[in-house]
């Protein structure tokens, strides 16, 4: 019966699908299934020849095999590597090589023969490149072909760098970048112009060939292209759906990677459910935008002709059951983020007590604050609440040379109108200039240009606060370490940045925090400064009372939206509260017209918040709800 009711959950996916709770726990399984290839093949003397991939998502299990190497004795002498791509033109040594990746990530750390690694080479010249890619082929043959090749997945769908339109029975060979691909770079080059446009790739053809393959994907940025290569129709244009028609394949994926794919989205499609209240709201929810009616409309007849059949026998009827879940969604909205006082807080987002309440705003960047909650933050203040805002990093590296050097001239031109000693501050200049002159991509600033540039975003920041009213000594700048050591090595280390956060919260001792959830920003940044503050609170909730009573809200904005169904807390704005948000915005003047790191997303950041906030407003308005110009959106985390 358990096979019968696991087949009926996965009909809609058309290869063999593993979730795990998370990447951690994933990348061990892959770990040791490797590891588990390597000591079967040394049994019989023979080599284990692996397929390797680059990026984010194998890093964990790198590291896995590097602790089984040094914890467990195991040697990797019997294997032989073949890694999927590298970019064309592409130096070894250079900070983007995967060679490079592989020696930093894995292969200096264990014992491995140099020899019998392989990596596409960059540095070969345009005419020999086709004869080297037949040779590599050859290579691969000569080991009796690959026993396992693991793979991640770009947003394109593509697997190694093979792009939409690629052949099935494509061999290794030379291949142009899709955009979004190079967009997805860009943060490792120093920008996307940077980013080279091809790059050499095994083949689809050559990756059929591997006796077991293994494709693995984290998080939820992951999760919208998971779904097309997983339920969707076999297609040139996503690459990974060719993995259908092979029997050696296993997608191995963490919880939010599979978050799209219908068994956990709309599970109501393929199974009987646990119906909870979340799961019914949310249900209802998509009920009322997939038959275009609002909650109150909706018939029995929808919920038979669209899986939701059990809904209505259990809890029906099922008028009952959407009024209580429209009741549900409007008890969301609330012009009061801080508690209305005096009021019956029972069916309202925030408590009414206290009154006045000490609201602390941590903003990963500069600007994060007024993009994504900019009209709620103006509220707290309006309403008299004691309003904070901790500004994490400096942000500096998302400040044009260009403007840097305009700061300075104009602090140097007015040094001189004024008869000052303006000695010290020209040396800075030149040096500036000629580090400019010579900077190569994705090269750190020289620590006078990085002053310049997080002073800029400083000064940036204080302006769109004190728009919204905020005190200047309410402003903090926490200048968290981890974001200056990310220049030159990755972080592995966090303690002095969450004893700053620590000594920031027991200062304030906020009875509220708004933090960033949005964690599709494409520098990590979010992600990182989120499990920093977590990290503190959890630490601080062992010794201080008044974390008991502190509400945590997550907010989004510059990247992305919460789901209807998930939000807790609708903040509506009013059409002159929309325009004041975004002169707020606009105080943040080297982030206009061309930020340095967009993401795939080309529109300016006002224009952004303003569009998912009016879908917001819309999305309410379509669930039959009051219409609002825009809203702004909060899921509590309760920690």
């Amino acid at each position: 019966m358990r096979r019968l009711n696991l087949l009926e959950e996965t009909r809609f996916e058309k290869l063999p699908v593993t979730v795990f709770p998370n990447q951690k726990v994933a990348a061990k399984e892959v770990a040791g299934r490797i590891a588990n290839l390597i000591r079967k093949k040394q049994a019989t003397g023979e080599n284990a020849v692996l397929g390797l991939a680059t990026g984010v998502t194998p890093i964990d299990v790198y590291q896995e095999l590097i602790r089984l190497h040094r914890e467990d004795g195991l040697s990797f002498k019997n294997v032989v590597t073949f890694n999927l791509d590298e970019y064309y033109p592409m130096k070894p040594f250079a900070e983007q090589s995967y060679v490079r990746f592989m020696n930093e990530n894995l292969f200096d750390y264990i014992d491995i023969d140099k020899a019998n690694v392989h990596v596409p080479d960059g540095t070969l010249p345009l005419e020999q490149i086709q004869q080297y890619c037949l040779e590599y082929e050859r290579k691969i043959s000569e080991q009796g072909g690959l026993d396992l090749q693991i793979l991640g997945i770009g947003r394109t769908g593509h697997i190694g760098f093979n792009e939409p339109g690629s052949a099935p029975n494509s061999g290794t060979r030379l291949v142009t970048l899709d955009d979004l691909t190079r967009s997805d770079a860009a943060r490792d080059f120093g920008g996307k112009e940077n980013v080279p446009t091809k790059a050499i790739t095994m083949g689809i053809g050559t990756i059929f060939k591997a006796r077991e393959i293994i494709l693995m994907a984290w998080n939820t940025k992951k999760a919208p292209i998971i779904k097309k290569a997983v339920e969707g129709e076999i297609s040139s244009e996503v690459p990974a759906t060719y993995l259908q028609q092979s029997d050696k394949v296993e997608f191995i994926l963490d919880q939010d990677a599979a978050s799209e794919l219908t068994r956990f989205n709309t599970p109501w499609l393929v199974r009987d459910c646990v119906w909870d209240e979340a799961l019914i709201k949310k249900a209802v929810i998509w009920l009322s935008d997939t038959v275009k009616r609002p909650i109150l409309k909706l018939v029995e007849e929808d919920y038979n002709n669209n899986g939701m059949a059990q809904l209505a026998t259990e809890r029906g009827p099922v008028y009952d059951i959407n009024i209580r879940i429209f009741n549900l969604i409007q008890h969301t909205i609330s012009g009061w983020p801080g508690g209305k006082p005096d009021a019956d807080d029972s069916q309202r987002p925030e408590r009414a007590t206290p009154s006045s309440k000490r609201c602390l705003l941590f903003s990963p960047h500069p600007d994060d604050d007024v993009i994504s909650m900019g009209g709620t933050f103006m509220r707290l203040v309006d309403q008299g609440h004691e309003v904070h805002v901790a500004y994490q990093t400096s942000g500096n590296t998302a400040v044009w040379d260009d403007d840097a050097l305009r700061y300075v001239e104009f602090v140097r031109d007015f040094t001189k109108s004024i008869s000052c000693d303006s000695t010290g501050l020209e040396s800075i200049y030149t040096a500036m200039r000629q580090f400019i002159e010579s900077k190569q991509p994705n090269q750190p600033d020289i620590p006078e240009l990085q002053t310049v540039k997080g002073l800029i975003r400083k000064g940036e920041a204080i302006a769109g606060a004190r728009f919204a009213g905020v005190l200047d000594e309410n402003m903090h700048f926490m200048a968290l370490p981890f974001y200056e050591r990310a220049k030159v090595e990755k972080p592995r280390n966090y303690e002095d940045d969450i004893n700053l956060t620590i000594d920031l919260l027991q200062k304030i001792k906020p009875h509220q925090i708004y933090a960033a959830g949005d964690f599709a920003d494409p520098h990590g940044t979010h992600k990182v400064c989120f499990d920093i503050i977590l990290e503190a609170l959890k630490r601080l909730k062992t010794t201080e009372k008044w974390v008991e009573d502190c509400w945590l809200w997550l907010y989004r904005g510059a990247w992305q939206e919460f789901d209807i169904h998930e939000i807790e807390m609708a903040v509506p704005l009013s059409p002159k509260q929309v325009l004041k948000k975004r002169y707020a915005i606009f105080k943040h003047q080297s982030q206009k017209d061309r930020p340095v790191f967009p993401g795939e997303d080309k529109r300016e950041f006002w224009v952004r918040a303003e569009e998912r906030t009016r879908e917001t407003a819309r999305a309410y308005d379509r669930l039959g709800m009051a219409e609002y110009e825009a809203i702004e959106a909060f899921v509590r985390w309760r920690f």
